[in-house]
């Protein structure tokens, strides 16, 4: 008969805690003295003839691993391996050097962090490895992960049920700490989206018993989290209702949602990365039954914002300047709203791609052709919306170069090239009925006054076939510009004050004595 393991969490359901011989078990901890805890009482939770190895990557495992005289296996083995990639892929060979892994239960604990140089790829291949080797050869692998960017590797593992038996993270709240199960398979069967109350003391984890450990279906539509500013001063609306003091809070919070509404409050520009990340930390970890909205309760998001929080799982953005009335209009409007647009696994992915070029002001021919195709190419930017592309010509009399020193583009992703006697200029994300007024931002003076015509492009295939068209175009017919406008910023007296330009002042130093003359 084949072995059953088991977590080392006192009262904890069988259905959550057994690690049958055959398979792979990650489970995500915060903070390494807990890890180490959680390791030691896993140990101890074996049986006295259970076969038991220990692999420490950053603690000595001697120091970190302790046995109970009194209960637990009479044995174990301990080994050390370095933390990186290399180490990890030769796991399997070195074990099996040393020992005879059938029916062996390892626990393999981690240094700090130690995925975050790893790529996805790598550790998909590595856990795909893991758990073709445990079923050959009988053998359990329990993963306990310490870092605190957990979420992330939580995102990416969800979905990776088909090589790992179980998913969960222990997570530190205050006084208290979350056992989360993302799935657990075994031989009572499967679990999935269980949260459980723990606590450790006096040398041993146990679960809290309370109410919340009841399974947990989805009986929480009716409920609404959200930040105290959403409602503008006014008290919770109805028993329904739990307000927080910052989103952090609230994040936590709705960790244990099933399909409740939570709702972020946004007040500056700075907050937008953070949200974005507990956005698609809710949306990949709880499902698409939880209604996600962000209220803007100051002016804070640009187009490039809005699209990032969108696709990180962001179910309805509220305007600023929309008053507290059409805020909860909007609010009730997607009460049993299923969210069904794909989230990418990795938020760097998005982060990265949601955002403008990384390039502004002016740039060589072959560069600017490169950077705008890549942009063009990209599945999730909105299709039409990635910009607008204007070739304008210069007066006669009036050189390109010359041209060139009065285009002044401050938005990152705002790019300008050189060639063929036309100067093209790149908006990002413009719209096509701002294309007048972000001109007239860009050139101190006025555009038909400087330009004699111009062309537009603003659909992707427009774009892309005149990129196309601009890449064919051999080096001689470049232009480059005056050397004294390559620092633009050295240029750059002038300032944009609402309705026009306004020239900075220089201040010049005046001498007291004109030179070669002496004071009498």
């Amino acid at each position: 008969m084949e072995p059953i393991f088991s977590l080392g969490i006192r009262s904890l359901w069988n259905e959550l805690s057994h690690m049958p011989a055959g398979g792979v078990w990650w489970l995500n901890v915060d903070h390494q003295n807990d890890a180490i805890n959680l390791v030691n009482q896993t140990v101890i939770s074996q049986q006295q003839d259970a076969n038991v190895a220990v692999i420490t990557m950053s603690a000595q495992p001697k120091q970190a691993i302790k046995l109970d005289p009194t209960t637990g296996p009479e044995k174990i083995r301990l080994f050390s391996m370095p933390s990186s990639i290399n180490g990890l892929n030769s796991l399997r060979r070195d074990l099996m050097c040393s020992i005879n892994p059938e029916n062996y239960f390892f626990i393999l604990l981690s240094s700090d962090n130690a995925w975050e140089n790893i790529s996805t790829a790598d550790l998909r291949h590595w856990i795909s490895a893991m758990a073709k080797w445990t079923t050959r050869n009988k053998c359990s692998l329990l993963f306990v992960n310490v870092g605190n960017n957990n979420d992330k590797q939580f995102s990416l593992l969800v979905n990776e049920h088909r090589n790992l038996s179980g998913l969960a993270s222990l997570r530190a709240q205050s006084d208290i700490h979350r056992f989360d199960v993302a799935f657990w398979c075994n031989e009572k069967g499967v679990t999935a989206d269980q949260q459980l109350n723990v606590h450790w003391q006096n040398g041993t984890w146990y679960v809290v018993e309370n109410a919340e450990n009841a399974p947990q279906p989805r009986s929480d539509e009716k409920r609404v989290l959200s930040h105290i500013a959403v409602l503008e001063g006014a008290p919770a609306l109805s028993e329904n209702w739990q307000l927080f003091d910052n989103n952090e809070q609230l994040f936590e919070a709705a960790r244990t949602a099933q399909a409740a509404t939570i709702i972020f409050s946004l007040t500056q520009n700075g907050q937008i990365n953070s949200i974005a990340r507990q956005i698609h930390s809710l949306r990949r970890q709880r499902g698409s039954a939880l209604k996600l909205i962000v209220r803007e309760n100051q002016a804070s998001l640009r187009a490039t914002d809005e699209r990032l929080l969108l696709g990180c799982g962001a179910t309805l953005i509220i305007p600023w300047n929309a008053p507290l009335s059409r805020c909860l209009t909007m609010i009730e409007s997607v009460q049993g709203a299923k969210f069904t647009r794909h989230v990418p696994e990795d938020i760097s992915v998005l982060i990265d791609q949601m955002q403008p070029l990384k390039l502004r002001g002016y740039q060589p021919w072959d560069v600017f052709c490169s950077g705008i195709s890549t942009l063009m190419n990209n599945a999730l930017l909105p299709e039409d919306g990635k910009g607008v592309m204007v070739a304008l010509r210069p007066v006669p009399g009036l050189r390109v170069e010359q041209a060139l020193t009065l285009c002044r583009p401050n938005r990152m992703g705002d790019v300008v090239t050189l060639g063929e006697n036309r100067l093209v200029l790149f908006l990002s994300f413009c719209r096509i009925n701002d294309l007048d007024t972000a001109l007239n931002h860009i050139f101190p003076l006025p555009v038909n006054d400087i330009f004699t015509n111009r062309m537009v492009w603003f659909e992707d295939s427009q774009i892309a076939a005149e990129i196309l068209q601009m890449q064919a175009m051999r080096p001689e017919k470049w232009a480059k510009p005056l050397a004294a406008t390559l620092d633009l910023n050295a240029v750059r007296q002038v300032r944009h004050e609402g309705q026009g330009w306004r020239r900075q002042p220089t201040p010049i130093a005046l001498l007291d004595e004109t030179p070669g003359e002496q004071t009498q």
